[in-house]
């Protein structure tokens, strides 16, 4: 019912009327050309479409104002890295008493021990460490879960996306591995120690660990970059079964799925991990990230460093766990993050959902609307999908350019990939009403 063409006409229609109303993003971003590759700090502000790169001025809460005072309701929030809100009072207020008091010591302070008893009781295992981002963080359990097991390989999900991390750029295409085309200057071959299979596919993860050569299972409990896909009932359950019986090691990456409950979605509906990594929110949009581990992993991680080298051990950097971020971790998880800001995100969320399906319905297309707890997609075909495969066969990349187009175009802002949402603890219900209205307003203008 939406024609190639139609599509073709907004984008090209939205490109003028975006170029037109931002003239300061536009002198900025020539300015910013002279010296930033590709004109931006870094090359994902370029994934929103756009014809140039949009500048911001300031956020506060669920709203963006861009450097032409142009504001936003703002469902994107940073990817993630502003979840529970822009610049949460607490941590904003944390990072101003610290900031005069030293930014990092390579010390721990009484920020800390707080920290570790608020993360130890949310998400139900009892160590931890502090990293400055989820691909850190994730490059050390692969590195510890390999060292601990004895075992070389890795076993991801086709799709998947853990950061910035090697090992788990492989896809399956045609259920064949191959080396993720992103991937730049890669010198060794990935699939000699990553294995790849489909999400919700029960014989494959039985096949792969049954070799017993697995060190770890590295997943989100629900998939988010893909395109969102959902665990089939019983699905986790039986991965953390088949993980205790081969003896490979459960890693769950919650830096999305923290979105699900106010204990990520493994502490809410399990089943727990056992390693467990969380980033980006965590500090309120501080770079910083944290993993956990059980008390068994933890007698293992020491027995291998009684043997190995003392010092540098090739994890972590020196700026992990600095003052500012453990002071901005304490104010994010104890005044932030709580059940009462949960309590109304998920409502919230399930009524955009509703809404955005009505709106799709009224509009006689055959789409689908996926989300698990104050996150949400609405994906430009029917069913849900079961794996990446799946998922990706789903992605249709000019519909999403032209619909992020005429949504900025409009003051509402959605997450550049795809077509995924966010729900703050600031997020009010008139801005999920508005986003609702600018979708229809998209879609029957695509249709004329």
């Amino acid at each position: 019912m939406i024609t190639a063409a139609a599509i073709a006409r907004m984008i090209a229609a939205e490109t003028e009327r975006f170029s037109a109303a931002n003239p300061r993003s536009a002198a900025l971003a020539k300015a910013a050309a002279r010296h930033w590759h590709g004109g931006v700090p870094f090359h994902w502000m370029l994934d929103w479409g756009t014809p140039f790169a949009l500048f911001a001025d300031r956020a506060e809460g669920a709203e963006l104002w861009d450097a032409d005072g142009h504001r936003y309701d703002d469902f994107c929030l940073g990817d993630t890295g502003s979840m529970f809100g822009h610049s949460p009072p607490p941590v904003a207020a944390a990072l101003t008493r610290q900031a005069s008091r030293g930014l990092t010591y390579m010390l721990p302070t009484e920020d800390a021990v707080v920290v570790a008893d608020e993360l130890a009781a949310r998400f139900k295992l009892p160590f931890w460490q502090v990293t400055s981002s989820a691909s850190e963080a994730n490059r050390a359990v692969i590195r510890w879960c390999r060292g601990i097991t004895g075992r070389d390989k890795v076993l991801v999900f086709n799709g998947c996306y853990h950061g910035a991390v090697d090992d788990v750029f492989v896809d399956l295409r045609d259920g064949v591995p191959e080396l993720r085309g992103s991937l730049i200057g890669q010198v060794y071959d990935m699939r000699e120690h990553t294995v790849v299979i489909e999400f919700n596919d029960l014989p494959a993860l039985e096949a792969a660990l049954a070799k017993g050569d697995v060190a770890c299972v590295l997943a989100e409990p629900a998939m988010t970059n893909a395109g969102m896909v959902l665990p089939q009932p019983g699905y986790l359950e039986a991965l953390r079964e088949a993980c205790t019986r081969h003896g490979s090691l459960l890693v769950w990456d919650e830096t999305h799925t923290i979105s699900s409950g106010y204990g990520g979605y493994s502490a809410t509906f399990g089943p727990l991990g056992d390693l467990f990594v969380l980033g980006k929110p965590v500090a309120g949009g501080i770079p910083c990230a944290v993993y956990g581990f059980s008390a068994k992993v933890a007698a293992r991680m020491e027995q291998l460093r009684a043997v190995g080298e003392k010092g540098h051990s090739g994890i972590g950097t020196t700026l992990s766990a600095n003052a500012l971020a453990l002071a901005a971790m304490r104010a994010c998880l104890t005044e932030v993050m709580t059940p009462a800001a949960y309590a109304h995100m998920l409502p919230l969320a399930e009524s955009l959902a509703a809404k955005i399906r009505a709106v799709i319905a009224a509009n006689g297309l055959d789409w689908h609307v996926a989300h698990i707890g104050a996150r949400g997609e609405f994906i430009c075909a029917s069913a849900p999908a079961q794996n990446g495969t799946e998922a990706r066969a789903k992605m249709h990349g000019a519909l999403e350019h032209a619909l992020h187009l005429f949504l900025i175009n409009r003051g509402v802002l959605i997450a550049p990939f795809h077509t995924m949402t966010l729900v703050s603890p600031a997020t009010t219900a008139t801005q999920v009403d508005r986003l609702a209205e600018v979708l229809d307003q998209c879609l029957k203008t695509l249709r004329e």
